[in-house]
């Protein structure tokens, strides 16, 4: 009776809690967002121009101004802006959720307060995936016709004004066949194949990152992995030991749609190309032969205590690449999934918003929730220096093409006689290191992983 009394309190406190965070982080998307037109936006690789004068905002508020500036957007430069948002809206979003199914160990049903880089890391991955299944050219159709307030899955009705209020801000009354009107249930019968096959992939995608325990990148999955590591439910997690948790859940996917990437972690600031090489090359679980893709993760610190600025076009010039699936960084205490740049701004994606579980299981479950209305922007100095870097690379030549690129960035962008990380030739074990092996069988992590993992969560900075 004494252990189920504790599991009732425990239970209740969790509620409360869940409660409590479901207030607090509700209020996120409410900053302003201001983009100038005199400069590019890079998103992933993709480059958007608005040069006209003046700005435009993506806040969540309404302009304090008569909205007289958007009359002198000419026709190309509206497109840009809308091409820009349709592009963003359609990277996949993954956040705070609250009563989703109790993660085993714990009472915890919410990751309110201490998942956030859990979640960046996530969608770091689910980009790669996407590129991995659609393409980097890819949007999603109905990316500008979201309206929160169709979706339940939404935590305030007050963010739903404010979300709104944000799509009127952007349209600022220009002529309203900008934006078409959404076109629902029937409409979806005119979905050519390609279409309807990339609507299939959109949501396989995202339901591999739903929050239940089945999920193959869900957060009970990487909590899993995370164990192994000596980390628990509610603990804080540093971006490096998130690149070991992903790779591990990728490893130890079942889907077979999934065979057909791997993941490779940096070792100390090093990418040794060979064992890029055994991975892309490695056999199926089918047995059939084949090259993987590979995500490729690289743990940095942009500096001691705080970011050096000497990395600032190093950074920029990574998030310009085809190949970049973003950075999982953040500024002190908060993480973000940082995805392009905007003169010495960031643009990230912030996961601290508090919204309702989701089950993925269900046909046609809603998408709203998972693609992120409004674009955030940080300055470059706020940024905490210690940060993963993510790159895709489809085929074997797409690394070497990669390798090579980035090495050059390295070296004209370093002002350090080292680089903040290097592409060697050879395996780990050539240079007396102990390499991580491609597949354990008695535990998910080596004990030179273990030593690494714990040596990481030590010297990274707190997430809350």
């Amino acid at each position: 009776m004494e252990a189920t009394g504790t599991d009732e309190v425990e239970k209740i406190k969790s509620k409360f809690m869940s409660a409590w965070h479901n207030m607090k982080y509700s209020w996120v998307l409410k900053t302003k967002t201001y983009f100038s037109r005199n400069s590019p936006v890079f998103l992933l690789g993709k480059c958007y121009h608005f040069k006209t004068e003046g700005e435009y905002s993506t806040s969540l508020t309404p302009l304090s101004t008569d909205g007289s500036n958007f009359d002198k957007i000419n026709t190309e430069i509206s497109g840009n802006v809308e091409e820009f948002r349709k592009d963003f809206i359609s990277r996949i979003w993954l956040t705070y959720r609250e009563e989703f199914p109790q993660i085993k160990g714990s009472a915890l049903t919410t990751d309110c307060g201490w998942g956030c880089t859990l979640r960046t890391g996530q969608m770091l991955l689910a980009q790669g995936l996407m590129l991995h299944f659609l393409g980097r050219a890819w949007v999603w159709p109905e990316a500008l016709d979201m309206d929160s307030s169709d979706s339940e899955s939404w935590t305030s009705s007050t963010v739903r004004k404010l979300t709104a209020s944000f799509e009127a801000s952007l349209t600022a009354e220009r002529d309203p066949k900008i934006l078409p009107q959404p076109q629902r249930g029937p409409a979806r019968r005119d979905w050519d194949v390609t279409e309807m096959r990339n609507e299939v992939y959109h949501r396989k995608i995202i339901s591999w990152f739903g929050d239940s325990p089945l999920a193959a990148f869900g957060l009970h999955q990487l909590i899993e992995y995370g164990k192994k590591s000596g980390k628990m439910a509610g603990d804080w997690y540093g971006p490096a030991v998130v690149a070991h948790i992903l790779r591990k859940a990728v490893e130890e996917a079942r889907d077979p749609e999934l065979q057909g990437v791997t993941v490779y972690v940096a070792q100390d600031c090093t990418v040794y190309s060979s064992d890029v090489i055994d991975r892309q090359c490695s056999f199926m679980d089918s047995g059939k032969a084949g090259t993987k893709a590979v995500i490729i993760l690289v743990p940095v610190r942009l500096g001691g205590e705080r970011t050096n600025t000497d990395y600032l076009e190093f950074v920029k010039g990574i998030l310009s690449l085809e190949y970049c699936v973003g950075i999982i960084g953040g500024k002190p205490k908060q993480s973000y999934y940082f995805a392009g740049f905007q003169d010495d701004s960031l643009i990230y994606m912030d996961p601290h918003y508090c919204q309702s579980f989701v089950d993925v299981s269900i046909k046609d479950f809603p998408l709203e929730s998972f693609h992120c209305p409004s674009p955030k922007k940080m300055s470059f100095k706020k940024m905490d220096p210690s940060c993963t870097i993510g790159f895709y690379c489809r085929t074997v030549q797409d690394f070497e093409k990669a390798s090579e690129e980035i090495t050059k960035m390295l070296k004209s962008s370093s002002k350090e006689k080292y680089p903040l990380f290097t592409f060697v030739k050879g395996h780990s074990k050539d240079y007396d290191f102990v390499s991580s092996p491609l597949h354990e069988e008695n535990d998910l992590f080596s004990e030179d992983e273990k030593k690494r993992l714990k040596r990481f969560s030590t010297e990274e900075f707190v997430l809350l």
